[in-house]
């Protein structure tokens, strides 16, 4: 399975935002945006105009790095959000909103994504009473997530619901409490939905740029 090994940090002072890549971290006076970092490499000090295809290219980095997908899944992402009915760019924050390591940070069963990805590929989660390890699992309404009736299991969706700053989205609801934590997809995730870190991605230059 691919996965992205840079260290996150350097993310965000590439793309110059919090990117809630590291959890508690993000929120500390160590986080390199609040410290005014700038972008890594030689040349992150100079201040050199951005192209309209950088200015593009950036976009989709920052949406590709703050959902953890790599440039494949993205490209299938689109590929799926072209064949709906709607607006593509809408169409595609939403597909992002239904992977399943998303619903389960969002849900505050882990404090970031990357703990979320962890706690599925080890199998501590249920979709519908049977266990997922596939985070890129997309839901659909009325299903259920809940986390494995096993202490481990429990111990880490609860140091996750301790430890998360996050709300829980309109398009998602816990039905369970702190003993068994558990929740539900109520409906399709629309644009408000998005997470609210990020609202302000323009996912009309992403598409623009996803065509070529």
């Amino acid at each position: 399975m691919a996965r992205n090994v840079d260290p996150v940090c350097r993310m965000c002072r590439r793309e110059q935002m919090k990117l809630f890549l590291k959890g508690e971290r993000c929120f500390s006076p160590k986080c390199p945006i609040d410290r005014e970092r700038p972008p890594p490499g030689m040349h992150g000090l100079r201040r050199s105009k951005t192209s309209e295809y950088g200015l593009r290219l950036r976009e989709k980095q920052k949406l590709k790095r703050f959902y953890g997908v790599l440039e494949a899944q993205f490209r299938r992402y689109y590929a799926l959000a072209t064949k709906t009915v709607g607006n593509t760019g809408e169409q595609l924050l939403s597909i992002l909103e239904r992977r399943l390591d998303n619903v389960v940070h969002r849900l505050g069963l882990a404090v970031n994504r990357n703990a979320a990805r962890q706690l599925v590929n080890h199998g501590h989660v249920l979709v519908n009473g049977r266990k997922c390890d596939i985070p890129s699992m997309l839901l659909k309404p009325n299903d259920v997530v809940k986390v494995k009736a096993k202490e481990n299991s429990l111990k880490m969706a609860r140091e996750g619901l301790q430890k998360n700053l996050v709300r829980v989205p309109d398009f998602l609801e816990m039905t369970g409490g702190p003993e068994q934590p558990e929740g539900r997809m109520t409906r399709m995730p629309n644009r408000q939905d998005v997470d609210e870190r990020i609202t302000d991605i323009r996912e009309q230059l992403i598409i623009e740029i996803a065509t070529r």
